[in-house]
């Protein structure tokens, strides 16, 4: 192993294991959810999104000394965009994160007993794809303007409540999260996307990256240092409606 590769084992292995924890946390309360409460779609919303909120929080703690918290490309992008990361970086970290995601629906369905299967939950709508730009872009302006403000340590409250609240007002419940966007078509359950649905999913979070750093560069355009080892982050799911 070279000492490059090296440097890289521990954040890499800590994207992989957080992404698979997050998607595991995702797919597995919606399955929860949907056993609980299975006449009242509100109440599963509900569920799901308090569960991944809390479970987001405790993520981006253990994981951001780590190797940032990241659990999303779309983070890891911006993050390489802003100059704060080297790109080899995204290039570790956004295989690590796909493999974890999937890893974690895989999991989730175990636990539940349920067959690992490609979902058949066909999500992509007009008001979804301007729901999933709309989500990413205001999670890319949450993390970066705590972390171009010098105030990264509270990144996972902001991040879990943003991620909680997003559930219900985008129409898409906020996946904003490419890798486990990929993950989750793993997944034929409350959580699920349908294969067909996923290359819109991923292009409006592309979309909605790339507004959220504009804003994050209007609003912030000479950032302060001051502790920049942020928990920077995650993202998250979404919930038929």
């Amino acid at each position: 192993m070279t000492t490059e590769a090296g440097r890289h084992v521990r954040p890499v292995f800590g994207e992989f294991l957080g992404s698979a924890l997050l998607t595991a946390l995702v797919v597995g309360s919606g399955i929860a959810a949907s056993t609980l409460s299975p006449d009242d779609v509100g109440l599963q919303l509900l569920e799901n999104a308090f569960a991944t909120a809390l479970g987001l929080f405790a993520l981006i703690l253990i994981f951001g000394p780590v190797s940032g918290a990241h659990f999303n490309p779309a983070v890891s992008l911006a993050d390489s965009l802003l100059g704060d990361r080297p790109w080899r970086d995204v290039g570790f970290y956004v295989p690590a994160q796909i493999l974890g995601c999937i890893t974690g629906a895989v999991l989730a369905n175990a636990m539940f007993g349920v067959p690992t299967g490609l979902s058949t939950t066909d999500r992509l709508t007009g008001p979804h794809f301007l729901a999933e730009i709309v989500a990413t872009a205001g999670l890319i302006l949450v993390i970066f303007s705590l972390a171009r403000t010098g105030r990264s340590e509270w990144a996972p409250a902001a991040v879990g409540t943003y991620i909680g609240a997003a559930y219900f007002f985008t129409s898409s419940a906020s996946f904003a999260n490419p890798a486990i966007t990929i993950g989750r078509m793993f997944s034929d359950t409350f959580a699920g996307i349908a294969p067909s649905s996923t290359p819109g999913y991923i292009l409006a979070q592309l979309i909605g990256t790339g507004l959220g750093l504009a804003a994050v560069a209007s609003l912030h355009p000479h950032p302060r240092r001051a502790r920049r080892e942020a928990p920077v982050t995650a993202s998250v799911r979404h919930v038929e409606h």
